[in-house]
């Protein structure tokens, strides 16, 4: 059984400068979803929707004796959001939340897997075991262009006047590879529909500059990489590239799977985060 949980973090002294986003505020509530008892397991989504995405990790993941926690990030389901979106100020809400855990294995989703990337930069020793999910260490090094182009062409559709409900079928139809799992795919398009507008439009604004690419090499904990053949968004080359720099880690790509690797194809996905946790 899934519950629904909160837990409200203690504020530090505020400030609001982009600058020193080590001091922003991490106060307010963060909501999760739990199930099950065990050693810790906690996956982070995405910019698209929040801790329901994670539902089918969730039920596997107790059954198979983990405690499974799906976090959702500032903005994201009943999580308060954040006065300033950087990813500074994410990884400090993170790390705040992730302190009544005991070094819990760490699964993130795209920005979830950059989120992971920037604390362990900060706090190397934060998580028992890591898995990067279809994420990238930089966002538009190579090409400044790409990233300014990102930006417009998430937030076009805003701009113009569409609620993420207008959006959420289009957005999960580009992402998905070969024939997705139908329960995984309502998933993906419920959670998308449910983001708000200004959560979505903050969080897409502050992935300009992400860069960890320099601390791959500094990674001590161990690390599994998990692509999918198809995806357009973290393409698998970039994903095994990126394995390659961090030490001993192992790399896995799902054929056949899009960007929602866990929704589209859920028993592969699980099944390659739990061996490698085995």
């Amino acid at each position: 059984m899934i519950h629904h949980r909160h837990i409200d973090l203690a504020e530090p002294a505020h400030q609001g400068t982009q600058q020193e986003t080590d001091q922003l505020p991490t106060q307010g509530r963060v909501t999760y979803q739990e199930a099950g008892e065990g050693p810790a397991v906690v996956f982070l989504h995405g910019i698209g929707a929040g801790a329901s995405t994670f539902a089918l990790q969730l039920e596997a993941f107790a059954a198979a004796g983990y405690r499974a926690i799906a976090w959702d990030m500032p903005g994201y389901g009943g999580s308060s959001p954040l006065p300033l979106v950087t990813i500074d100020a994410l990884v400090a809400t993170l790390g705040a939340f992730l302190r009544q855990f005991e070094r819990p294995v760490l699964v993130g989703h795209s920005m979830g897997g950059m989120l992971i990337l920037r604390l362990l930069a900060l706090a190397p020793h934060a998580a028992r075991a890591v898995v990067l999910s279809q994420t990238s260490a930089a966002f538009g090094a190579k090409d400044p262009a790409w990233a300014t182009q990102f930006v417009q062409s998430r937030l076009a559709p805003l701009d113009a006047g569409h609620s993420m409900a207008d959006l959420a079928g289009n957005m999960v139809n580009g992402m998905v590879g070969d024939d997705p799992d139908p329960a995984g795919t309502a998933l993906a398009w419920a959670g998308i529909a449910a983001t708000p507008n200004a959560t979505f439009r903050d969080t897409v604004l502050a992935l300009p500059g992400f860069d960890q690419r320099d601390t791959l090499a500094t990674i001590v904990v161990p690390t599994l990489v998990l692509a999918g053949s198809r995806d357009t968004n973290a393409p698998a080359p970039g994903m095994e590239r990126m394995a390659a720099r961090i030490p001993g880690a192992r790399y896995v790509c799902i054929e056949g799977a899009g960007h929602l690797v866990h929704l589209e194809q859920p028993g592969a996905f699980n099944s390659a985060v739990m061996e490698f946790l085995a």
